[in-house]
């Protein structure tokens, strides 16, 4: 049986508003992901205990897992009043940076264009020391709640 998905374009839009002086100060900046042809959007409950979320690899994509090669967007929406939800993002050479997402707020990484979360980050203690030469690939996301359970939306786009 043939696929009856037809891939789309995903549009993402930022937009500021804010007026200082009586002047509009803000902006809008669109992005498009062409030949989108599978999402994932899921409400998580994430515990104070770390736990993972997300793999990637270059393996075929099932519950939870995403080839690396194919994901092209990334949005996280901490969905609590109060608390914060901590991210750590590995890569394939265990190098890991970690984001902070208090209440309210939403998280974006953006793949590569044509090869989505291959090779996109490098991290090091010493900030001289990262190079672009030495890009990694994404492997896992983990998340671990401040305090309190708190609910949280993902939204992973892929080709």
């Amino acid at each position: 049986m043939a696929s009856t998905v037809t891939a789309a374009t995903l549009s993402v839009s930022i937009t500021e508003s804010i007026i200082l002086n009586g002047r509009q100060q803000g902006g809008t900046i669109t992005k498009t992901f062409a030949s989108i042809n599978e999402i994932s959007k899921r409400i998580l409950t994430i515990t104070t205990n770390e736990a993972t979320i997300a793999t990637f690899s270059g393996a075929v994509a099932s519950a939870g897992h995403w080839n690396d090669g194919n994901v092209r967007y990334i949005r996280f929406t901490n969905k609590d009043d109060t608390y914060f939800v901590c991210f750590t993002f590995t890569n394939d050479d265990n190098d890991e940076f970690a984001v902070k997402l208090d209440a309210g707020q939403s998280f974006v990484l953006c793949g590569d264009n044509s090869t989505g979360m291959e090779l996109i980050f490098n991290a090091t203690q010493n900030a001289d020391s990262a190079s672009h030469t030495a890009f990694g690939s994404l492997t896992t996301i983990q998340a671990d709640a401040e305090a309190s359970t708190v609910d949280i939306e993902m939204f992973i786009a892929s080709v």
